[in-house]
């Protein structure tokens, strides 16, 4: 069976964790088409508008995708941080964009976010993912305990940690930022490894148990539940 997937630039590692869980599916990512520019000189930490991008970059490139092998997908997804946004403006958004397309008409359309972002399922299965990584294994009480006391991140629900901020179009707290600097507390050594989204999170994906993740994480459950059935029916 085959998908055509769209998603942000910063969501790693979601492909082999999706083929992991659902063998009987394959996933073949269609956007973003080029990586996210980084910060802008002066502008500090710089936080596109990611939601409204991807959505601009479903417009230009799935049409082109489905014109050049037709016939040949079975279920849009897509995948994006939700950042604090709500997920059915979100939602709505995106399914709007692809009812122009006329090529989607007739092909299931499947929108899941990640809330706020797909570090928050590593969170949820903290035991089978930090907690038995080698770079973390040490160290990971600490950073668990300083992530739940200093910045407030309920491990029970991490979907909800942060709140909206309306000037940026994401969440005020970034919940991957405070796992990287949980991973470099002063109290550790220096050689102690850094948290890296670019290397860590595809890895820890492979790790959770979705079944841990399902208990805590609602939309991830939505997500998990409706990929299962299909790739399990068709």
């Amino acid at each position: 069976m085959g998908f055509r997937w769209c998603g942000e630039a910063e969501v790693r590692g979601l492909i082999p964790f999706l083929e992991q869980n659902f063998s009987n599916c394959k996933f073949e990512r269609k956007t973003p088409a080029r990586q996210k520019p980084g910060p802008k000189p002066g502008k500090g930490n710089s936080y596109g508008r990611t939601g409204q991008s991807l959505i601009e970059q479903i417009i230009k490139e799935l049409p082109i995708a489905l014109r050049y092998e037709p016939n040949k997908c079975n279920l849009i997804l897509v995948f994006d941080d939700l950042d604090c946004r709500t997920s059915e403006v979100q939602e709505k958004k995106i399914l709007d964009a692809i009812s122009t397309i006329p090529e989607c008409a007739d092909i299931p359309k499947l929108v899941g976010f990640a809330a706020p972002e797909v570090e928050a399922w590593i969170i949820a299965d903290w035991s089978n993912s930090i907690a038995k990584h080698p770079d973390f294994r040490g160290r990971h009480k600490r950073m668990r305990y300083w992530l739940s006391q200093e910045k407030n991140i309920p491990f029970n629900e991490p979907e909800s940690f942060s709140e909206y901020d309306i000037d940026r179009d994401c969440c005020r707290e970034k919940l991957s930022e405070a796992l990287v600097y949980s991973s470099v507390l002063a109290e550790f050594d220096s050689r102690s490894t850094r948290y890296s989204k670019r290397l860590h999170t595809p890895a820890l994906l492979q790790d959770i148990q979705p079944d841990e993740v399902q208990r805590k994480y609602p939309l991830f459950r939505e997500l998990y539940n409706y990929l299962n059935h299909f790739c399990s029916s068709s």
